[in-house]
């Protein structure tokens, strides 16, 4: 059989591979008889390892990523699609791509005309098949969760399925059977969701909402937000905004972003948007009068709650 397993669902692609190479036989002895490809193949090699007899074992497996995506040039495809009819009936070879092919791709029209081929796309769900996505997650780890708690990771996590499932995870086992999750513990245990509502602060201040921003900042210290922990997430997110700020003014977009400031791709697509918001200088500006109030407060001239309220005041004005 040939596998191709397509689109940027690369959790679900690799649990569903999981789940297939379970019923392979034993983990040890597949290991022994798995080769894999990254990017650019040699047909020649690919072919070689494919025609190997498995080394005790009934199955071999081959894993070939990303390189169908890749465009991997014509004369690759037209040899795949003569040989891969011919595979061996002892090898499993997998196509894991991590973008979506083309309806029309060449081999994605081979596995609808082969009787060794099969082909399916993983796209990451949005809305309400997020939501939906959650749940089921939840339920298949025998917890429950509530419907405003399910709203809340799906808005400040987006389908970025790899966070989700670690953050859904861990709400699990916080909760081990005692009841059903619920949006405090969300808050109070997911760092995104915890983020968010700085970001949430943060976009008060740069659009110059005083209002909104006094009301954010005193509910957080309500809830029992520590002032100290607060002002500390304001500074990292200016501090991040002018990094960021400075990556855009190169030309850069958000998933470029990420990368060169080692920040998740959606924490750099919330502080893109709010970057635009402010010029350079002002950044600069906001994040010197930061250090004054971190001195004033470390040197006893005033403590941090009120230097908070009035640093929101400043900072919206």
């Amino acid at each position: 059989m040939f596998y191709i397993f397509h689109g940027d669902d690369v959790l679900t692609q690799k649990e569903t591979l999981a789940d297939l190479t379970a019923k392979l036989g034993d983990p040890a002895m597949l290991e022994l008889n798995t080769s894999r490809f990254e990017g650019r193949v040699n047909f020649g090699e690919l072919r070689q390892v494919c025609d190997s007899i498995p080394f005790l074992a009934e199955r071999r497996l081959v894993l070939v990523y990303d390189l169908l995506s890749n465009k991997p040039g014509k004369e690759l495809i037209d040899r795949l699609v003569e040989y891969l009819p011919t595979l061996p009936e002892s090898t499993r070879l997998f196509f894991l791509e991590s973008s979506a092919l083309r309806s029309n791709h060449r081999l994605l029209k081979l596995v609808e005309k082969s009787h060794n081929g099969y082909a399916k796309t993983f796209d990451r769900p949005e809305g309400g098949r997020l939501q939906q996505w959650i749940r089921q997650r939840v339920a298949d780890a025998d917890g429950d969760i509530s419907p405003q708690a399910v709203h809340l990771l799906a808005t400040n996590i987006g389908n970025d399925l790899a966070i989700m499932a670690n953050e859904i995870e861990k709400l699990v086992l916080y909760k081990q059977g005692a009841g059903t999750i619920e949006a405090d513990d969300v808050t109070r245990l997911c760092p995104y969701v915890a983020e968010a509502s700085i970001f949430d602060l943060v976009d008060a201040l740069g659009s110059r909402d005083g209002k909104q921003a006094a009301i954010l900042l005193q509910q957080k210290l309500a809830e029992g937000a520590d002032p100290f922990y607060l002002f500390a997430m304001i500074v990292r997110q200016f501090r991040l905004l002018i990094q960021v700020k400075e990556l855009a003014e190169e030309g850069l977009r958000p998933p470029v972003i990420a990368k060169a400031a080692g920040i998740h791709s959606f924490v750099a697509g919330k502080l893109y948007q709010q970057s635009q918001r402010f010029s350079l200088p002002q950044l600069e500006r906001i994040y010197a009068h930061l250090l004054e109030t971190d001195v004033g407060v470390k040197t006893g001239r005033a403590d941090m709650v009120t230097s908070l309220n009035l640093l929101v005041a400043a900072l919206a004005a």
